[in-house]
Protein backbone atom coordinates (compact mmCIF):
# COMPACT_ATOMS: atom_id res chain seq x y z
CA UNK A 1 0.00 0.00 0.00
CA UNK A 2 2.90 2.27 0.65
CA UNK A 3 4.46 1.69 -2.70
CA UNK A 4 1.02 2.93 -4.25
CA UNK A 5 0.64 5.85 -2.48
CA UNK A 6 4.59 6.51 -3.28
CA UNK A 7 3.56 5.49 -6.96
CA UNK A 8 0.94 8.12 -6.85
CA UNK A 9 2.88 10.77 -5.65
CA UNK A 10 5.40 10.44 -8.48
CA UNK A 11 2.61 10.47 -11.11
CA UNK A 12 1.46 13.13 -9.56
CA UNK A 13 4.71 15.68 -9.32
CA UNK A 14 5.12 14.63 -12.78
CA UNK A 15 1.82 15.89 -13.96
CA UNK A 16 2.27 19.18 -12.36
CA UNK A 17 5.93 19.61 -13.64
CA UNK A 18 4.15 18.82 -17.21
CA UNK A 19 1.45 21.34 -16.93
CA UNK A 20 3.76 24.31 -15.27
CA UNK A 21 6.06 23.58 -18.56
CA UNK A 22 2.84 23.55 -20.69
CA UNK A 23 1.82 26.80 -19.26
CA UNK A 24 5.31 28.40 -19.55
CA UNK A 25 5.43 27.69 -23.23
CA UNK A 26 1.89 28.92 -23.51
CA UNK A 27 3.02 32.42 -21.84
CA UNK A 28 6.24 32.68 -23.67
CA UNK A 29 4.23 32.56 -26.69
CA UNK A 30 2.07 35.19 -26.29
CA UNK A 31 4.91 37.36 -23.76
CA UNK A 32 4.44 40.91 -25.02
CA UNK A 33 7.74 42.27 -27.09
CA UNK A 34 8.74 46.00 -27.03
CA UNK A 35 9.68 48.40 -29.77
CA UNK A 36 10.78 52.38 -28.61
CA UNK A 37 10.89 54.67 -30.75
CA UNK A 38 11.47 58.49 -30.58
CA UNK A 39 13.10 61.58 -32.05
CA UNK A 40 10.99 64.12 -34.54
CA UNK A 41 7.50 65.50 -33.69
CA UNK A 42 7.35 66.04 -37.77
CA UNK A 43 7.46 62.06 -38.17
CA UNK A 44 5.49 61.03 -35.09
CA UNK A 45 2.33 61.30 -36.86
CA UNK A 46 3.53 58.76 -39.50
CA UNK A 47 4.70 56.62 -37.13
CA UNK A 48 2.20 56.57 -34.37
CA UNK A 49 -0.19 55.50 -37.61
CA UNK A 50 1.99 53.14 -38.58
CA UNK A 51 2.38 51.37 -35.15
CA UNK A 52 -1.54 50.94 -34.82
CA UNK A 53 -2.03 48.99 -37.86
CA UNK A 54 0.97 46.94 -36.70
CA UNK A 55 -0.79 46.47 -33.51
CA UNK A 56 -3.72 44.91 -35.41
CA UNK A 57 -1.31 42.26 -36.90
CA UNK A 58 0.86 41.47 -34.00
CA UNK A 59 -0.77 42.04 -31.18
CA UNK A 60 1.51 40.62 -28.71
CA UNK A 61 4.19 43.86 -29.70
CA UNK A 62 3.96 46.73 -27.78
CA UNK A 63 5.44 49.76 -30.08
CA UNK A 64 5.67 53.08 -28.34
CA UNK A 65 6.28 56.11 -29.62
CA UNK A 66 8.20 59.02 -27.98
CA UNK A 67 8.86 62.40 -29.24
CA UNK A 68 12.07 64.47 -28.07
CA UNK A 69 12.67 65.98 -31.12
CA UNK A 70 15.13 64.76 -33.96
CA UNK A 71 18.22 65.84 -31.80
CA UNK A 72 16.77 64.23 -28.62
CA UNK A 73 15.91 61.00 -30.09
CA UNK A 74 19.58 60.39 -31.70
CA UNK A 75 20.10 60.86 -28.39
CA UNK A 76 18.64 57.89 -27.15
CA UNK A 77 19.25 56.20 -30.21
CA UNK A 78 22.99 56.42 -30.02
CA UNK A 79 23.32 55.33 -26.38
CA UNK A 80 20.85 52.03 -27.41
CA UNK A 81 17.68 53.07 -25.91
CA UNK A 82 15.64 52.83 -28.56
CA UNK A 83 15.35 50.59 -31.79
CA UNK A 84 13.97 53.41 -34.00
CA UNK A 85 14.59 56.52 -34.15
CA UNK A 86 12.78 59.42 -36.21
CA UNK A 87 14.42 62.28 -38.13
CA UNK A 88 13.15 65.21 -39.73
CA UNK A 89 16.86 65.35 -40.78
CA UNK A 90 20.00 63.37 -41.76
CA UNK A 91 22.32 62.17 -38.78
CA UNK A 92 24.70 64.68 -37.45
CA UNK A 93 28.18 63.44 -37.53
CA UNK A 94 28.53 64.08 -34.07
CA UNK A 95 25.53 62.27 -33.35
CA UNK A 96 27.31 59.16 -36.05
CA UNK A 97 30.30 59.46 -33.64
CA UNK A 98 28.22 58.66 -30.70
CA UNK A 99 26.78 55.31 -32.21
CA UNK A 100 29.79 54.41 -33.62
CA UNK A 101 31.23 54.45 -29.95
CA UNK A 102 28.25 52.59 -28.55
CA UNK A 103 28.57 49.70 -31.69
CA UNK A 104 25.13 50.59 -32.73
CA UNK A 105 24.95 50.36 -36.61
CA UNK A 106 21.84 52.07 -38.43
CA UNK A 107 20.22 52.59 -42.01
CA UNK A 108 18.16 55.74 -42.67
CA UNK A 109 15.15 55.27 -44.62
CA UNK A 110 13.13 57.67 -46.34
CA UNK A 111 9.26 57.30 -45.40
CA UNK A 112 7.47 60.57 -46.59
CA UNK A 113 8.26 64.07 -48.23
CA UNK A 114 7.31 67.40 -45.96
CA UNK A 115 7.02 70.92 -46.69
CA UNK A 116 7.66 73.41 -43.67
CA UNK A 117 4.14 75.43 -43.31
CA UNK A 118 5.39 79.12 -42.53
CA UNK A 119 1.49 80.47 -40.56
CA UNK A 120 -0.07 83.36 -38.88
CA UNK A 121 -2.83 83.91 -37.23
CA UNK A 122 -6.18 84.23 -39.22
CA UNK A 123 -6.69 88.16 -38.64
CA UNK A 124 -3.51 89.06 -40.59
CA UNK A 125 -4.69 90.98 -43.08
CA UNK A 126 -1.63 92.73 -44.28
CA UNK A 127 0.66 89.42 -45.03
CA UNK A 128 0.57 88.13 -48.59
CA UNK A 129 3.41 86.00 -48.88
CA UNK A 130 6.93 86.24 -48.01
CA UNK A 131 9.99 86.15 -49.80
CA UNK A 132 13.13 84.13 -48.49
CA UNK A 133 15.04 87.43 -48.30
CA UNK A 134 12.01 88.62 -45.94
CA UNK A 135 12.22 85.27 -43.79
CA UNK A 136 16.05 85.47 -43.61
CA UNK A 137 15.78 89.09 -42.47
CA UNK A 138 13.55 88.23 -39.57
CA UNK A 139 14.92 84.88 -38.11
CA UNK A 140 18.64 85.71 -39.08
CA UNK A 141 20.84 86.12 -35.21
CA UNK A 142 21.47 89.64 -36.98
CA UNK A 143 17.34 90.32 -36.11
CA UNK A 144 17.74 89.42 -32.71
CA UNK A 145 16.44 92.66 -30.51
CA UNK A 146 16.50 94.88 -33.74
CA UNK A 147 13.68 93.80 -36.17
CA UNK A 148 11.54 93.84 -33.85
CA UNK A 149 8.15 95.66 -36.13
CA UNK A 150 6.11 94.57 -38.52
CA UNK A 151 7.00 97.45 -40.80
CA UNK A 152 10.61 97.10 -40.62
CA UNK A 153 9.65 94.30 -43.15
CA UNK A 154 7.55 95.75 -45.31
CA UNK A 155 7.08 99.96 -44.65
CA UNK A 156 2.80 99.11 -45.31
CA UNK A 157 2.71 96.79 -42.48
CA UNK A 158 1.66 97.64 -39.48
CA UNK A 159 3.93 99.40 -36.35
CA UNK A 160 2.67 96.60 -34.40
CA UNK A 161 4.85 94.04 -32.61
CA UNK A 162 6.09 90.65 -33.69
CA UNK A 163 6.04 87.61 -31.86
CA UNK A 164 7.80 84.38 -33.37
CA UNK A 165 6.85 81.18 -32.24
CA UNK A 166 9.05 77.76 -33.54
CA UNK A 167 10.24 74.36 -33.32
CA UNK A 168 13.13 74.06 -30.59
CA UNK A 169 16.81 73.79 -31.41
CA UNK A 170 16.69 69.71 -30.95
CA UNK A 171 14.37 69.78 -33.49
CA UNK A 172 14.83 68.27 -37.00
CA UNK A 173 12.84 71.04 -38.04
CA UNK A 174 14.07 73.96 -36.47
CA UNK A 175 17.54 72.70 -38.25
CA UNK A 176 16.27 72.24 -41.63
CA UNK A 177 14.78 76.04 -41.82
CA UNK A 178 17.35 77.61 -40.22
CA UNK A 179 19.90 76.01 -42.34
CA UNK A 180 17.88 77.01 -45.68
CA UNK A 181 16.63 80.39 -44.32
CA UNK A 182 19.54 81.78 -42.22
CA UNK A 183 22.41 79.80 -43.46
CA UNK A 184 24.47 76.65 -42.57
CA UNK A 185 25.72 76.93 -38.84
CA UNK A 186 24.44 80.35 -38.71
CA UNK A 187 21.23 79.24 -36.31
CA UNK A 188 18.22 81.40 -35.41
CA UNK A 189 18.04 84.57 -33.16
CA UNK A 190 16.87 82.72 -29.91
CA UNK A 191 14.30 85.85 -28.81
CA UNK A 192 11.00 83.66 -29.88
CA UNK A 193 8.72 81.14 -28.50
CA UNK A 194 10.42 77.44 -28.86
CA UNK A 195 8.71 74.24 -28.28
CA UNK A 196 9.06 70.68 -29.33
CA UNK A 197 5.21 70.52 -29.19
CA UNK A 198 3.82 71.68 -32.55
CA UNK A 199 0.64 72.03 -31.13
CA UNK A 200 2.05 74.53 -28.59
CA UNK A 201 3.22 76.49 -31.33
CA UNK A 202 -0.01 76.03 -33.43
CA UNK A 203 -2.34 77.57 -30.02
CA UNK A 204 0.70 80.66 -29.42
CA UNK A 205 0.03 81.62 -33.75
CA UNK A 206 -3.51 80.92 -33.40
CA UNK A 207 -4.20 83.77 -30.24
CA UNK A 208 -1.84 85.94 -31.46
CA UNK A 209 -2.80 88.19 -34.14
CA UNK A 210 0.82 89.08 -34.58
CA UNK A 211 1.91 85.90 -34.53
CA UNK A 212 4.24 84.24 -37.16
CA UNK A 213 5.49 80.69 -37.27
CA UNK A 214 6.93 77.59 -39.03
CA UNK A 215 6.30 73.75 -38.66
CA UNK A 216 5.56 70.77 -40.42
CA UNK A 217 3.13 70.87 -43.47
CA UNK A 218 1.11 68.60 -41.64
CA UNK A 219 0.29 70.55 -38.47
CA UNK A 220 -1.07 73.34 -40.22
CA UNK A 221 -3.57 70.60 -41.83
CA UNK A 222 -4.94 69.19 -38.75
CA UNK A 223 -5.34 73.20 -37.40
CA UNK A 224 -6.09 74.58 -40.79
CA UNK A 225 -9.32 76.17 -39.21
CA UNK A 226 -7.61 78.14 -36.67
CA UNK A 227 -4.55 79.21 -39.04
CA UNK A 228 -3.54 81.17 -42.05
CA UNK A 229 -1.01 79.53 -44.56
CA UNK A 230 1.12 82.17 -46.18
CA UNK A 231 2.90 81.67 -49.29
CA UNK A 232 6.87 81.78 -50.06
CA UNK A 233 8.83 83.20 -52.83
CA UNK A 234 12.24 81.79 -53.85
CA UNK A 235 12.77 84.22 -56.71
CA UNK A 236 10.31 82.49 -59.74
CA UNK A 237 6.46 83.52 -57.70
CA UNK A 238 5.03 82.92 -54.30
CA UNK A 239 3.81 79.09 -53.75
CA UNK A 240 1.82 77.78 -50.51
CA UNK A 241 3.20 74.09 -49.99
CA UNK A 242 0.85 71.15 -50.82
CA UNK A 243 1.09 67.94 -52.12
CA UNK A 244 1.76 68.70 -55.58
CA UNK A 245 4.43 71.64 -54.74
CA UNK A 246 5.91 69.85 -52.57
CA UNK A 247 6.30 66.41 -54.24
CA UNK A 248 7.60 68.50 -57.70
CA UNK A 249 10.11 70.56 -56.09
CA UNK A 250 7.90 73.83 -56.62
CA UNK A 251 8.01 74.74 -52.71
CA UNK A 252 11.47 75.49 -52.76
CA UNK A 253 13.62 75.79 -50.11
CA UNK A 254 11.17 74.39 -47.26
CA UNK A 255 10.14 70.84 -49.19
CA UNK A 256 11.93 68.00 -48.06
CA UNK A 257 12.47 64.42 -47.13
CA UNK A 258 11.90 62.70 -43.89
CA UNK A 259 13.38 59.58 -42.49
CA UNK A 260 13.10 56.57 -39.64
CA UNK A 261 16.65 55.51 -38.70
CA UNK A 262 16.59 51.16 -37.60
CA UNK A 263 19.65 50.44 -35.53
CA UNK A 264 21.20 46.58 -36.10
CA UNK A 265 18.63 45.31 -33.64
CA UNK A 266 16.73 44.86 -36.44
CA UNK A 267 19.03 42.47 -37.59
CA UNK A 268 18.68 40.54 -34.48
CA UNK A 269 14.89 41.00 -33.41
CA UNK A 270 12.47 40.09 -35.70
CA UNK A 271 9.55 42.36 -34.35
CA UNK A 272 11.91 44.91 -35.31
CA UNK A 273 12.53 44.34 -38.26
CA UNK A 274 8.79 42.95 -39.12
CA UNK A 275 7.50 46.63 -38.00
CA UNK A 276 10.04 48.00 -40.10
CA UNK A 277 9.06 46.10 -43.32
CA UNK A 278 5.42 46.69 -42.29
CA UNK A 279 6.16 50.08 -42.14
CA UNK A 280 7.66 50.75 -46.05
CA UNK A 281 5.08 48.43 -47.21
CA UNK A 282 1.99 50.54 -45.69
CA UNK A 283 3.52 53.96 -45.91
CA UNK A 284 2.08 55.11 -49.03
CA UNK A 285 -1.22 55.13 -48.14
CA UNK A 286 -1.02 55.76 -44.18
CA UNK A 287 1.20 58.98 -45.02
CA UNK A 288 -1.44 60.77 -46.75
CA UNK A 289 -4.30 60.02 -44.40
CA UNK A 290 -2.31 61.92 -41.77
CA UNK A 291 -1.30 65.02 -43.77
CA UNK A 292 2.62 64.10 -45.76
CA UNK A 293 3.53 63.51 -49.04
CA UNK A 294 4.54 59.84 -50.27
CA UNK A 295 7.29 58.62 -51.98
CA UNK A 296 7.06 57.14 -55.32
CA UNK A 297 6.20 53.45 -55.76
CA UNK A 298 9.65 52.92 -57.10
CA UNK A 299 11.04 54.95 -54.16
CA UNK A 300 9.24 52.78 -51.83
CA UNK A 301 10.69 49.69 -53.34
CA UNK A 302 14.08 50.81 -53.16
CA UNK A 303 13.73 51.64 -49.25
CA UNK A 304 12.22 47.89 -48.71
CA UNK A 305 15.49 46.49 -50.68
CA UNK A 306 17.84 48.31 -48.84
CA UNK A 307 16.51 47.35 -45.72
CA UNK A 308 16.65 43.81 -46.67
CA UNK A 309 20.19 44.22 -47.32
CA UNK A 310 20.67 45.69 -44.64
CA UNK A 311 19.66 43.03 -42.68
CA UNK A 312 21.77 40.30 -44.48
Amino acid sequence: MKKYYFNLLVVTALMIFVGCSNNKTTNKDTETKDIKIDGSSTVYPITEAIAEEFRNVAPNVRVTVGVSGTGGGFKKFSRGETDISNASRPIKESEALLCEENNISYLELSVAYDGLAVIINPENDWVDYFTVEELNKIWHPDGQNTLMYWNQIRDEWPAEEIHLFGPGTASGTYDYFAEVICGKKVGTRGDYTASEDDHVLVQGVANDKYGLGFFGLAYYEENKDKLKLVGVDNGSGAVTPSMETVSNGTYSPLSRPIFIYASNKAKSNKEVSDFVNFYLSNAKDLVQDVGYIPLTDEEYNYEIKKFADFLK
